[in-house]
């Protein structure tokens, strides 16, 4: 019997390869935990909480400075107590306006970490809440059972915690394998990062690793290698008061106008993209017997790449100009902001994902990767604009109920998986050869 060599060579090749997988992720399904961080972990749950504590006790809502200075000096104390050299940044010089930006946006608290290893790592979190001043006193901070309860301990102070205390683990362990281990806490995630994004866009490009700490949703025990980008379509519609009731005839309704325009362009979203175009907010008139002046609406908009951007603003922007006036008169102008990009998929994220699910492995529990890049939009998109570093997100802890009238909560179960999640991590990328 003939042998074709080349076919016997390929096989032995793909069975060589096949065997290789294997044994890897057999290593790492089998492999232990560290002991030296299990211990040190195994005794920051009640610290943990106590920190949490502390950070919801100070209200910090996106435009209330006055909380967002008292938690920046917070943060500012914790990180030097680690070790940190930190500088607090005013963004406001660079900030990038929106049409609901405030006129000030809160500081950003910068540590420097500086070790003896080859890798740079980038840690994120954002001290800023959606919650309102006064919302403490309705919804105070609590423990009941394993959840601990209080408006922004998921979103984001549950991350801030962990990157406070997994500072404070690697410096028990005297562990500085890093080249760089940068933390970065800004003020103004919940309104789009207005002032911090091109901070942390340049923080993004001077680090190999960045790992963000916004929370994972309690049901799913997962982290992130794509979230989505976050625009804003806008229509504003001019038109000529007059009375109601006496000479209407005389008045161009501007609220007829806006809704003629929305009717009309409702359907711009498109699933095979990944595209989401929804009116959400709208308001005309300030008077009952007054033909409505002014008129005004909103869309939010999601696209899961930076290219949908163009074709999606192009798309709404024709569709407005083609569409034939229902009342003469009224002058009609579309705007269209880019908000946040989206955090696109990368062979790189892939890589990172994969050490991080090895590690959760060491614990006997299986770490889930979320590609999908549904529902929010986060900074770690701003720190993968340039595509130097690898990037992942949802490294805070587990929580549910965040920007919703639900009480919001953390699982305090989660503590000890997830600090030992980024305490390893940081060990092992830090000390990468």
């Amino acid at each position: 019997m003939e042998i074709n060599k080349t076919k016997v060579r390929n096989y032995f090749l793909r069975y060589a390869t096949l065997a290789a997988t294997a044994a890897a992720w057999s290593f790492y399904a089998s492999a232990a935990p560290n002991q030296q961080v299990m211990s040190r972990v195994a005794g920051e749950k009640a610290g943990v909480v106590d920190t949490l504590r502390d950070l919801v006790a100070i209200e910090s809502g996106s435009r209330d400075r006055e909380g967002l200075d008292r938690i920046a000096d917070l943060l500012e104390k914790r990180l030097k107590a680690a070790g940190g050299k930190v500088e607090v940044i005013d963004p406001n010089s660079e900030i990038t306006r929106m049409q609901d930006t405030p006129p000030t946006v809160g500081k950003v608290v910068v540590a420097r970490f500086e070790g003896t290893g080859t890798r740079r790592i980038l840690l994120l979190g954002h001290m800023d809440t959606v919650y309102p001043r006064g919302t403490l006193a309705k919804r105070p901070f609590r423990v009941e059972g394993n959840r601990a309860f209080g408006p922004g301990i998921a979103d984001d102070k549950g991350g801030i915690a962990v990157i406070l205390h997994a500072l404070g683990l690697l410096k028990s362990l005297g562990f500085s394998d890093y080249k760089t281990l940068t933390v970065s806490i800004n003020g103004d995630e919940e309104i789009s990062t207005p002032g911090a994004r091109k901070l942390i866009e340049r923080l993004g490009s001077e680090h190999d690793y960045v790992l963000s700490c916004e929370p994972t949703l309690g049901t799913k025990d997962n982290i992130a290698l794509a979230t989505s980008g976050i625009g804003a379509a806008i229509l504003n519609v001019k038109g000529r008061a007059a009375h109601a009731g006496v000479n209407p005839e005389d008045g161009r309704n501007a609220l007829y106008e806006l809704a003629n325009r929305l009717l009309l362009s409702r359907d711009l979203s498109d699933s095979s993209k990944g595209v989401k175009f929804n009116w959400t907010i709208a308001s005309a008139g300030t008077t009952r017997n007054v033909i409505t002046e002014q008129a005004t609406a909103q869309a939010d908009v999601r696209v899961q790449r930076v290219a949908d951007y163009d074709w999606i603003e192009r798309q709404f922007r024709e569709r407005i100009a083609a569409i034939k006036p229902l009342i003469p008169d009224t002058k009609v102008e579309a705007g269209f902001e880019r908000r946040r990009p989206p955090l696109e998929v990368t062979d790189a994220n892939r890589a990172l994902a994969r050490k991080a699910q090895a590690i959760y492995a060491e614990l006997g529990k299986t770490l889930g990767v979320d590609e999908t890049g549904k529902g929010g939009g986060t900074d770690a998109a701003f720190a993968a604009l340039s595509g130097k570093s690898a990037v992942a997100e949802s490294f805070g802890l587990a929580g549910y109920g965040y920007h919703s009238s639900d009480e919001e909560y953390v699982e305090l179960d989660s503590i000890e998986p997830r600090l030992y999640l980024l305490v390893r991590l940081i060990m092992d990328l830090g000390a990468e050869r």
